[in-house]
């Protein structure tokens, strides 16, 4: 048996853990440099706003209703998620983590004295008790039935968020009433060659012969056409694969004309990049750094890369910060606005695969970065760091709507005042 634990609008309920006083009111989240809408409540689509909508056309119409607005707070959404699936993993042997808000349990032949109903409704009364995060539960034999009870739950019938697919007659009833693009793995090209064949809902789908559907679409489908069928054919790796470019880019929170500020935010991606390197015990061969003007404006366009390749691989920040450094006098143009920067590790080898140099004189130093890493863990992220990313740091992303880091931040820790 298989369970999907999904948060119900991850960011917006995020924002209502720690402020009581807005739970029972319309809470939007926007993108970065609060750009468009990102996720929304129950309260707030009932106002009918759309998701991923430019946050500017409905600004008046959410103040109309006294919606609650809040810039991403990731500092604050990342603890939540790490807390809620230490929460949820304890209901398990096995567990993956599919993204920021959702996993997947394993509970193989074991089944629950109460009953797998009476067992979601526990992980779910958990974490409200522990986090008030309100969570769906859905299990099925199969991961993608244990998706589509997830669906079911939060859609169909009661809407209580738990749904449980573990007989035929269920999965033939949820099945039939869900739209084949419903199903996790179908996407809207997919969806639309299965409708023109007449396969509309997902039990028609189901219905179909895996080895015919392999044919037509690919051997994910026919994965997916099988899972339906109650036969598991998803397998997660217990290590995931180190990742084979890492990049830090972001569009700046206002226009950037000076090259200390280009220079600042350069350093403070190739810091970034640093982390995520050493983060997975990898080195970066090759970097590559950019920097450009906004493409949709009517003038003033400007993009400009260049690339460098280091002598010997390394993670060291402080080798990445003094290339990202040099780089930004080469990307700097005078009279250009520029409106976003990035960098990226384009080639990387893990460290065990390092061909040592006997006669380079090496730069890096392990035992400083390890020591590094440690203070940051312990005091939060940037709590020490290159001095080249600035201070001040006018050109950061925009968040004019951000709430407290409640967990991460001493200085923004809850208080109480007793009268």
């Amino acid at each position: 048996m298989y369970a999907l634990v999904d948060a119900n609008s991850f960011y917006a309920s995020a924002e209502k853990v720690f402020d009581p006083a807005i739970r029972n009111r319309p809470v939007v989240v926007l993108t970065n440099n609060d750009g468009c809408i990102c996720a929304l409540c129950d309260r707030a689509k009932q106002l009918g706003v759309k998701k991923f909508g430019p946050y500017y056309k409905v600004q008046k119409f959410l103040q109309q209703h006294g919606a609650v607005v809040r810039s991403s707070n990731y500092e604050l959404y990342d603890d939540l998620s790490n807390k809620m699936m230490c929460i949820v993993g304890a209901f398990a042997p096995d567990m993956h983590v599919y993204s920021i808000d959702e996993c997947f349990l394993n509970f193989g032949n074991w089944q629950p004295s109460a009953g797998w109903m009476h067992y979601a409704n526990d992980i779910k009364q958990a974490v409200w008790q522990q986090l008030r995060l309100p969570v769906g539960v859905g299990l099925g034999t199969t991961p993608t039935l244990a998706k589509a009870a997830s669906h079911a739950g939060k859609r169909l019938g009661n809407k209580n968020g738990l749904a449980v697919l573990d007989t035929p007659q269920r999965i033939q009833s949820i099945l039939s009433q869900m739209h084949v693009s419903d199903i996790w793995g179908v996407g809207k090209r997919i969806s639309a060659r299965l409708e023109a064949q007449g396969i509309s809902t997902a039990w028609q789908l189901a219905q179909c012969d895996p080895k015919s559907i392999r044919k037509q679409f690919s051997v994910e489908t026919e994965r997916t056409v099988r899972e339906l069928n109650g036969t598991p054919c998803i397998a997660w790796d217990t290590e995931r694969a180190n990742k084979k470019q890492i990049y830090s880019t972001r569009a700046f929170g206002e226009k950037v004309t000076s090259h200390n500020a280009l220079r600042e935010a350069l350093c403070w991606h190739a810091e970034k990049v640093a982390e995520k390197l050493r983060r997975q015990q990898s080195s970066a061969v090759t970097l590559t750094l950019f920097a450009h003007a906004n493409p949709f404006a009517s003038e003033g366009h400007y993009h400009k890369a260049i690339q460098h390749k280091f002598a010997h691989p390394t993670s060291d920040t402080r080798a990445l910060v003094q290339v990202a450094s040099q780089a930004s006098v080469t990307l700097f143009k005078a009279g250009v606005l520029f409106h976003k920067c990035g960098l990226g590790a384009i080639e990387i080898v893990d460290d065990d695969l390092v061909q040592p140099d006997m006669f380079s004189q090496l730069s890096h130093n392990p035992k400083l970065m390890a020591c590094m890493n440690s203070i940051n863990r312990k005091y939060g992220n940037s709590a020490i760091g290159s001095a080249a990313t600035g201070i001040q740091r006018s050109w950061s992303m925009k968040r004019n709507h951000l709430s407290p880091q409640f967990t991460t931040n001493w200085q923004h820790l809850p208080k109480i005042h007793c009268n």
